[in-house]
């Protein structure tokens, strides 16, 4: 099978993943406890409270536009990835809505933390795959797209409207201050979740073996490497050094390499703070 075939594969269930997780938080924690988070998934909460409209189906339905419009902006492999996580998480919403009748944890607050992590989750791993859940999310991404604002901080300042609204509903105040406690901790988990899967680190490799790791390095992993010159400042002796750039997670597979030609080499592995084209993260001005 190619390859690309595969990732994409393999992105998609990834997707699907980050959607039963997002669904969990929703149904068998915020919901049970009338919290209403953002999103328009938070909507579709507001649509349930007052009328018991099921969640699934009018969440399908408001993102509709939204999806229409993400799809010029942000490019049909986008929309397609959206499409299809709109779809399987009004599925999931409505099925484990069925499931799930009475409530996991009775301590409102402790709904509140959980439902917020296990959303965010959810949508932090949808967002590292390149898709989007809607509603907000489409927003997020689309602004995140030209410029440097985190996603969790962009869902963070729209959902504030739809999280007061529930006032109408519940005239509650204290459900408010739960669904911003819900919100503000989906947003964190969402930035955390899309850092660890960006991050990059800057490898150093000193070894008398460096043309063999190099090559194992760019036919396995598939990362360009740089090769400088040094010198032994104790031995005096001329020496070669691979300069790798990588995701973390790629980085033990470069270990695992140098581990299997040269046990003995001298290698620094170091985090940075960004990294900049092909390969990498595009620059947005």
């Amino acid at each position: 099978m190619d390859a690309k075939v595969l990732k994409n594969i393999k992105a998609y269930i990834i997707i699907t993943l980050g959607l039963f997780i997002n669904a969990l938080g929703w149904t068998a924690f915020l919901i049970p406890a009338e919290i209403t988070g953002g999103g328009i998934t938070g909507v579709a909460t507001l649509i349930f409270y007052a009328t018991k409209f099921p969640i699934g189906i009018s969440y399908l339905a408001i993102n509709a536009v939204l999806i229409l419009s993400s799809i010029k902006m942000l490019g049909k492999g986008f929309g397609i990835k959206t499409i299809f996580a709109t779809t399987v998480l009004s599925v999931f919403l409505s099925v484990l809505q069925g499931i799930i009748k009475e409530p996991i944890v009775t301590e409102n607050f402790m709904s509140a933390v959980i439902g917020g992590i296990l959303a965010g989750v959810g949508v932090g791993i949808v967002f590292s795959q390149g898709g989007s859940t809607g509603g907000t999310d489409i927003i997020a991404m689309m602004i995140n797209k030209y410029r440097e604002i985190s996603p969790g901080r962009v869902i963070l300042y729209a959902d504030v409207i739809i999280i007061s609204s529930s006032f109408l509903i519940f005239k509650s105040l204290e459900k408010i201050v739960y669904g911003y406690v819900a919100m503000a901790i989906t947003a964190y988990t969402i930035d955390l979740v899309l850092t660890g899967t960006k991050r990059t680190v800057q490898m150093f490799i000193f070894s008398k073996e460096h043309e063999k790791i190099a090559e194992r390095v760019a036919n396995d992993v598939k990362r360009g490497i740089t090769v400088l010159d040094g010198k032994g400042w104790y031995t005096k002796a001329d020496s070669k050094i691979l300069l790798i750039l990588v995701k973390k997670q790629e980085s033990h597979d470069i270990l695992r390499i140098i581990k299997e030609i040269d046990p003995s080499a001298f290698v620094s592995v170091n985090n940075v703070m960004g990294v900049y084209g092909r390969g990498f993260d595009r620059i947005k001005s």
